[in-house]
């Protein structure tokens, strides 16, 4: 067996309409809607479905918390450019530009907390 990408994650959130509203103006993910009153944001080839803390769709994570995720994203767009782009937002770097290191080597990192308190990596290789 061979595992190629991920296609999705799921997020468990207290406030999806505010989620959405976080992801598409700070990082310019799209939303999308599927199914029986899905919601997910978009981006690249592969997606982040998300979850309403206490109506969540099954099945689920064994124990789903709001705030409990921990995402690292790659940037097409420069992390100096993306710290201006969130400084103009009023958006805290909780930290960086670091170095770190990826799935594909060295990378540069700056850390962001979305609505829900998930800390969000931003990183450039």
């Amino acid at each position: 067996m061979e595992i190629d990408r991920i296609d999705h994650l799921v997020l468990t959130v207290r406030d999806i309409a505010a989620t959405v509203e976080f992801y598409r103006v700070a990082l310019g993910m799209t939303e999308i809607r599927f199914g029986e009153g899905r919601v997910a944001l978009g981006f690249g080839r592969q997606e982040i479905n998300l979850h309403r803390a206490g109506a969540e769709f099954e099945p689920k994570a064994q124990t789903p918390t709001a705030g409990s995720g921990d995402i690292c994203l790659i940037s097409a767009t420069p992390l100096d450019a993306v710290r201006r782009h969130l400084d103009a937002l009023g958006i805290a770097i909780e930290q960086g530009p670091v170095a770190r290191s990826g799935a594909l080597g060295p990378m540069q990192s700056i850390y962001i907390r979305d609505p829900d308190g998930n800390l969000i990596e931003i990183s450039t290789y």
